[in-house]
Parts: C-alpha cells; structure tokens; sequence
C-alpha cells in the first residue's frame, strides 16, 4: 500500500479561483503518431518531437525528450514582453483590478503566466495562453522573441485546443464566456463563439466540432451542495469547427440527475475521448472519480469513484478552485485512464472496461496528466514539488521524475527545431 501524504507546502488553504486544468486525446495521440503536419510547415527533417511543460508561475516552457527519461532538452522565456505588459496593466485601473485579483485568487499569490501551450505549425515556435495578460502569444524557440500576440476579450485567457491539422487554436476567455478560435501561424482570429459561464477545457474532435466545458464560478467559497445554483451557468457547447456556429448544448445537470447522481456537479472539467470519440470520461468539481458519457445515446452510463485520501481536509472550501480530481488521460488504444488525484495526492490507471484502478502512486497536487510520446506512459504535472511523473499505463507504477520549473500546469507534445538549442 503505497503510503498518501500532504506535503507542507500542499497542506496550506488555497482560495477557490479558476484553474486549468484539460487532456485532448486526439490531438495528443495526433502528435505521438508523427501526424501534426501542414502544408505551411517548415522542412520536417530539421524538426523532432518534443514535450512542452508550462511553468506557470514562473512564465517559462520547459522542452523536454517527449518518452524513456524525458531529459530537459532547454527552456524557453515565455514572458519576454513583461515589463511591456506589466506597464500597459498598471495604467489602466480595471485591467490592474483583475490582474491583482487572479494573482491573489487563482494565481495562489502569483501571477499566472503560462496556461496552455502548443506547437506553431511550422514548430519553430510555441503557441501560449497566458491568464495574468489575458492573451495568446507566439515565441519564437530559436529567438525568444514574440512573433505575434492576441488579446483576448475580457481579462484572462485559460485552455486551449490544437486542431487536428495543427493549424487552429481555440482558446477560453474566461472572463468573457467566449471561445476565439485563432490561426497559429500569425494569431489572426478566425471566429468565436459564446460559451456558458467561465469557460475552461476545449477539444476538437474529428468530426469537425470544438467542444467547450464551462465550469462556472470556482472561485467563490459558496462550495456546498445547498449552494450549487449560485455557481452560474455552467454547460458543454458544441460549435462547428467551420462556421464557429454552435450546434448543440449539453447540459450535464440534466444528465447527472437521470443517472441519479443529483449530489454531483455539473461542471465538468478534464475530459477524454475514446479514439472512435463514442464515449467521452469527465471529472467534475468536488468529485473523486470520473463519469462516461456515451455521445450518441446522450446519457451518462457509468461511473467509478475513487479513493480518498484519509489526509485530505473534507471541508471543500479548501480544495483549489473547486477540483478534487483534476487531470485525465487516455492511452492511445483507449483501454486505460490516467488520472490526477489532485487534492488526495496521487494518481492512480483506470482499466477502461472494469473502471478497476491500479497502484494509487503519491504524487504532489498533481495538475494535469497527458500521454508521452511513445503512448506508453501517462505523464502528470506534479506543481506541489515541481516536477513531472511518468507512470506506465500497463503496470500503473511510477517511472521516473523529472525537475522542471515553478508550478507546472499544462503537458503537451509538440515539435521543435532539431539544433535547438545550439
């Protein structure tokens, strides 16, 4: 039995804010199979597969060996037009109000400069949401230097999605309950579309939709289920990848009562496709496990809990931005689910078919789990301790650890010049 412990720096009460924190199964599996190109990319024999860890409180990237010992390969400045937008923020008195307030809220006392982070097309630079800005910017791996940036509407940005083609990211303006869908070459918008309230984790899918989960007021301490209806509204919606139309909206609540979970949430964060895209696991806020959705029939059909950590504070005021699982994975062959345990410590490989769990493996807040290169590991973001995990998806036990920067949040593979860093 595997011994679950809070580390000090973990045991601290955290406000309850926005937090970040998405897998997105296809576009993953796309990168690991080598199939992210672009008739605008660059030549390919001067790129190779990297993995992207967003340090967010530290405002840099770390590029790692995306399998086998994830060696740090370099880092890249996230945030080299700081003092330009610190400057522009403490100006303007409505622009510094949030800023302080998702510094002192959701930021844990820091700012927040790295949410999201992919790819450009060509894979010469990397695409990130930076929440403390409220943008999108374009930074150059060889340079450092910003190649384009894109303010989005209101005063924070969260997650993003890559397109399958590699060529689109759509990202949550989380203040401004919209969703702008953005060229990644040159940060041009190509389209929005209205979300429900404070919308996080979005996902392309194959058949030419974008899925947005809105997750509602995390921030405020009104975190019992008496409460549940001041969270704001808080919904899936399904635009069309083209026409950035919206096609359908998906109201869990509806879903959970039916499957007679009426004690549960609906706002849903972390999601994970099968490969076929028939089914669709989520987490929600306050919830220790995870749900199945099967898309066609439009029902929630099953349900796994999973263990508690005795060390775990059960007053949910206490839990960061009303998580307490937070982070999913699927293998590529959609027979396994990694997910994050993040206020219990650990994470833990969920068989697909059982819904059995393997080893609880202790991990510190861990904040997001994604696939490695190989598909053969799932690699979560421990941000209590800042490094990251690896944990093989056919045993369910730990692999290797890795330091990286202050507070990592998202994991993404990518690609990235063959001779950087020279």
């Amino acid at each position: 039995m595997i011994a679950l412990r809070r580390t000090a720096r973990h045991a601290r009460p955290r406000p309850q804010f926005w937090r970040r924190p998405p897998v997105i199964a296809l576009a993953l599996a796309g990168l690991a199979a080598g199939s992210l190109t672009t008739a605008a990319a660059a030549d390919t024999t001067a790129l190779r597969p990297v993995m992207f860890v967003g340090n967010n409180w530290e405002g840099t990237a770390d590029v790692l060996q995306p399998s086998g010992a994830f060696a740090k390969i370099g880092r890249v400045n996230m945030v080299p037009d700081k003092a330009e937008r610190l400057a522009e923020i403490y100006l303007n008195p409505v622009k510094l109000g949030f800023f302080l307030g998702i510094r002192n809220g959701p930021g844990e006392g820091h700012d927040q400069l790295v949410d999201d982070l992919y790819s450009s097309p060509d894979g010469t630079a990397i695409v990130a949401s930076r929440p403390s800005f409220a943008d999108v910017v374009s930074i150059d791996i060889a340079t450092g230097h910003l190649k384009w940036r894109f303010p989005v509407s209101g005063f924070r940005a969260d997650h993003m999605a890559l397109s399958p083609d590699g060529r689109r990211v759509a990202v949550s303006a989380s203040t401004a309950n919209t969703v702008h869908v953005l060229d990644a070459a040159t940060g041009v918008q190509l389209g929005s579309f209205p979300t429900g309230d404070k919308p996080h984790e979005n996902v392309f899918t194959a058949d030419g939709k974008i899925w947005n989960s809105a997750i509602g007021d995390v921030f405020t301490a009104l975190d019992g289920p008496g409460w549940d209806w001041t969270k704001g509204d808080r919904r899936i919606t399904v635009a069309d990848a083209t026409t950035y139309q919206v096609v359908k909206v998906i109201d869990m609540r509806q879903r959970l009562d039916a499957f007679g979970r009426s004690d549960l949430s609906d706002a849903v964060r972390p999601v994970a496709f099968t490969p076929d895209e028939s089914k669709l696991y989520f987490q929600v806020s306050f919830f220790n496990g995870l749900l199945e959705y099967d898309v066609a029939s439009d029902m929630i059909t099953r349900q796994v809990e999973l263990p508690k950590n005795p060390a775990t504070n059960e007053d949910r005021t206490t839990w960061v931005n009303d998580s307490r699982h937070h982070g999913l994975a699927m293998n590529p062959a959609g027979t396994k689910l990694c997910v994050a345990g993040t206020m219990d410590d650990y994470v833990t490989v969920v068989d697909r078919s059982t819904l059995a769990h393997g080893p609880l493996v202790t991990a510190s807040k861990p904040y997001w789990a994604t696939i490695s290169g190989d598909g053969q590991s799932c690699v979560i973001s421990e941000s209590g301790t800042d490094q990251i995990t690896a944990v093989s998806f056919a045993t369910g036990q730990k692999q290797v650890s890795v330091p990286v920067g202050d507070h990592p949040q998202r994991i993404r593979l990518g690609r990235a010049p063959a001779n950087w860093p020279n």
